[in-house]
C-alpha cells in the first residue's frame, strides 16, 4: 500500500481530486503504528476515507497549510508525539538543540504550542472548515491546567486554539465516529455527544455531569486547583465516568467520558493495517525517532500502574488492551521481510512490558472502579496477574524465522513481576541483552508513596533475584534504573539519603531525570499546588533551579563535573563529614553489576510522554 498522500500529485496518483480529511502534524511522517498520525490516517483510510497529511508546515504563513487544498470533512491537528513545549525545552527551561521527530534531528521545525499555531493558520486559510485537535498536547491540556513554561494556569487549549472539537486519548473510535457522522451530513455540533471528545458549548442535563472548579477559581486558589484535578482524574473510568464541565468565564468546557477500550479484535485489526514501517520517501536525512522504534512491536496499550508523574491514566487509560499472539507474530513475520531488518527486534511491549495479557477479574467492579492504581499501595485482589500469555508470547516470538534476538526495552514493574516467575525467567534468560530497564525512580518510602511506586524493599528483592538468576545463567547482566530528582515531596536531605543508599549498594547512575511538570499528572498538580490532590496533604516542593540542580548532582556524585555541586549541597545540609563516604570508594565495575542509565527517558513508542 503506498504512503498516505502528502502532496496533490500523490493524491492524484490515487485518482483523488478531493480529500476528506487532512492531518497537520508537528512530526515528520513515518508510516509506522508507533506514530499517532500514521495510525489514525491508516485507520480512516481502511474505513473508506480519503486522507492526506501535511507535515511540519512553515507556520509563518497560511500557504503551506493549503498544500492539499480544502478537505471535505475537517482538518485534524496534532503537535506530534510529544507536547511541543516538552520537545523544545529542558526541565531547566533551556532550549533543546535537537528534535528526534524531524529529519536530520534539527530543532525548529515546529513552533512552540504547535496545536494552537497550526489551528490559527488553518482558520486563516479556510475559515469555514472545521478543525479537530488531538494528540498528546491537546489531550493533556483539555482542561484548564498549570503550564510550567509560563509558570501559570492556562485555559483549556480549546479556548486558546479556537478549534471546533478536541479528541483526547488514543482517538481511533472518536475520530472514526466524527468522520462517519460528518460524511453523513452532520454538523460539528451534532458530534458533541461522541465519547473521547471535548468542546466549548452547553452543559448536558443537570445531574448527568460533574462540574469541576472553574478556570477563574483554580487560577486564584491552589486548593481549588487540586480539587479540580482530583475530580477530573476520578472520572476517567470509561464505563462509569461522568461528563465533566468547567466554566471559563461565561463559556463552558464540556468533556465527554473517555472512549471505551478497544477489544482484542479491534487491536488486531488496527495493527494489521498496511503500514510501510518507514519514513516517507521524500525525506533524505535520517530520523532518529524512527531509528529508535523501527524494529519495535507494540503488544498492548494502557497501564494500571498509576505512577503519579505519568499521564497515561489521563491519555490512554488504565485498562490493558492487548493484541493476540497471532497478530503480533504476523507483524514480526512482516518485519522480518523488510530489506533493512537484520534479525534484532528492539522491543515487544507497551507502556509497561509485563502487563501484556493482564486484566481485571471482576468486570462489574472494573466498571465502577476509581482506584488510581491496580498495584499501589498493594496489588488489587481483582487483578489477574498470570504471566502465561506474556511468557508464551516471548517464547513464540524468539522462535520466529529470521529473528536472532528480541529485547524488552519498554520497562517493567518489578513489584508486579514478583507474581510472574515465568516471565521473569524468560526475560532474564533471553531478552535482557546485558541491560534491563527498571524504574525505581526513588528509594525513600515517603517519596515513593507520593510517586505511587514500590519502595526500597521491593527493589532490593528484585535486584537480588536478578543477580541470582543472572549468576545461575552465567551471564554478566546489569540493571538500567530510571531515577527522578526534584520530584514533589523530595528535599535536598532526602536526595542525599538516596545517594548514600545507592553508594552503599555499590550502584551509580550516569543520567538522572530532573522532574518536569507536564500537564495531566498528579505530580504536576503537587508541584504547582503543594498539595497531594488525592489525600489533601501538603507536599514539599523544590521550585528553584538551584535546589533542583543540587538534588540532581547528588545522584551524579561520581561525575567530576558534579563534584562542586555535591560539596555545595553537603555544606548546605551541614554534612560536610559525609563527603568521604559519598565521594570516595569504589562502585561495581562497569559492565558487571554497575547500574547505569544510558539516555534520557523521554518518549516511548506507545505515545507515552515520559519527560518528568
Amino acid at each position: 500500500m503506498p504512503f498516505i498522500p502528502t502532496t496533490l500529485e500523490e493524491a492524484s496518483q490515487r485518482c483523488w481530486d478531493e480529500l476528506d480529511i487532512i492531518f497537520v502534524s508537528g512530526d515528520a511522517y513515518i508510516d509506522h503504528p508507533a506514530f499517532g498520525i500514521a495510525l489514525l490516517a491508516r485507520w480512516l483510510e481502511a474505513h473508506g476515507f480519503r486522507v492526506g497529511i501535511i507535515t511540519q508546515p512553515d507556520w509563518r504563513s497560511k500557504e503551506p497549510f493549503m498544500a492539499l487544498g480544502r478537505p471535505r470533512l475537517f482538518f485534524g491537528v496534532s503537535a506530534g508525539a510529544m507536547d511541543s513545549m516538552v520537545a523544545h525545552y529542558t526541565p531547566a527551561r533551556k532550549l533543546r538543540h535537537d528534535d528526534a521527530y524531524t529529519p536530520g534531528n534539527r530543532h525548529g521545525a515546529r513552533p512552540n504550542r504547535a496545536t494552537m499555531i497550526y489551528t490559527s493558520r488553518l482558520k486563516e486559510a479556510y475559515k469555514d472548515v472545521p478543525v479537530v485537535i488531538g494528540g498528546i498536547e491537546a489531550s493533556l491540556r483539555r482542561f484548564a491546567h498549570y503550564d510550567f513554561w509560563e509558570n501559570k494556569v492556562r485555559r483549556s487549549i480549546l479556548f486558546d486554539a479556537k478549534a471546533d472539537l478536541l479528541i483526547y486519548g488514543m482517538g481511533e473510535q472518536a475520530i472514526l465516529e466524527v468522520a462517519e457522522r460528518r460524511a453523513a451530513g452532520a454538523s460539528m455540533t451534532e458530534t458533541h455527544d461522541v465519547r473521547g471528545t471535548a468542546f466549548i458549548g452547553t452543559a448536558p442535563a443537570k445531574g448527568t455531569y460533574q462540574e469541576i472548579p472553574s478556570y477563574e477559581d483554580i487560577s486564584a486558589s491552589k486548593t481549588h486547583f487540586a480539587e479540580a484535578f482530583r475530580l477530573a482524574y476520578h472520572e476517567q473510568n470509561p464505563w462509569s465516568g461522568k461528563t465533566l464541565i468547567q466554566q471559563h468565564g461565561n463559556r463552558t468546557l464540556v468533556c465527554n467520558p473517555p472512549s471505551l477500550p478497544l477489544s482484542q479484535t479491534e487491536m488486531d485489526q488496527l495493527y494489521a493495517l498496511p503500514f510501510e514501517k518507514a519514513p516517507h520517501p521524500a525525506y533524505q536525512e535520517p530520523i532518529v525517532a524512527w531509528e529508535q522504534i523501527k524494529t519495535s512491536i507494540t503488544s498492548h496499550r494502557g497501564c494500571f500502574g498509576g505512577c503519579a508523574f505519568c499521564a497515561i491514566t489521563m491519555h490512554q487509560g488504565k485498562s490493558i488492551q492487548s493484541r493476540s499472539q497471532a497478530s503480533i507474530l504476523a507483524e514480526i513475520a512482516a518485519l522480518s521481510r523488510k530489506s533493512w531488518f537484520r534479525g534484532s527486534i528492539s522491543d515487544i511491549g507497551g507502556p509497561t512490558a509485563n502487563m501484556y495479557g493482564l486484566s481485571c477479574g471482576n468486570p462489574e467492579a472494573m466498571k465502577i472502579c476509581r482506584r488510581e492504581s491496580c498495584i499501589f499501595p498493594g496489588i488489587c485482589k481483582n487483578l489477574l496477574t498470570s504471566d502465561k500469555k506474556a511468557t508464551a508470547l516471548l517464547q513464540a516470538a524468539r522462535k520466529q524465522p529470521g529473528v536472532k534476538h528480541i529485547a524488552v526495552s519498554s520497562g517493567v514493574r518489578y513489584d508486579l513481576m514478583e507474581r510472574q516467575p515465568g516471565y521473569f525467567s524468560e526475560l532474564v534468560s533471553h531478552h535482557t541483552g546485558g541491560l534491563l530497564k527498571v524504574a525505581p525512580e526513588h528509594l525513600l518510602e515517603h517519596i515513593t508513596d507520593l510517586m505511587r511506586k514500590p519502595g526500597t524493599q521491593s527493589f532490593e528483592r528484585f535486584l537480588a533475584r536478578f543477580d541470582s538468576e543472572s549468576a545461575r545463567l552465567g551471564k554478566r547482566q546489569s540493571i538500567v534504573p530510571y531515577l527522578i530528582s526534584g520530584h514533589p515531596g523530595c528535599t535536598l536531605k532526602d536526595m542525599l539519603e538516596l545517594a548514600l543508599i545507592l553508594k552503599r549498594m555499590g550502584m551509580r547512575v550516569e543520567q538522572v531525570q530532573d522532574f518536569t511538570p507536564t500537564p495531566g499528572t498528579i505530580s504536576t498538580c503537587m508541584f504547582y499546588s503543594g498539595i497531594d490532590p488525592m489525600s489533601g496533604k501538603t507536599v514539599y516542593v523544590a521550585t528553584t533551579d538551584r535546589e533542583k540542580g543540587l538534588q540532581k548532582a547528588l545522584l551524579l556524585w561520581h561525575l567530576p563535573a558534579e563534584r562542586s555541586k555535591v560539596l555545595e549541597a553537603l555544606r548546605e545540609l551541614g554534612r560536610e563529614g559525609e563527603a568521604p563516604k559519598l565521594l570516595g570508594g569504589a562502585v561495581r565495575p562497569a559492565g558487571a553489576e554497575t547500574i547505569r542509565r544510558t539516555k534520557p527517558h523521554r518518549t516511548t513508542k506507545s505515545g507515552k510522554q515520559t519527560d518528568r
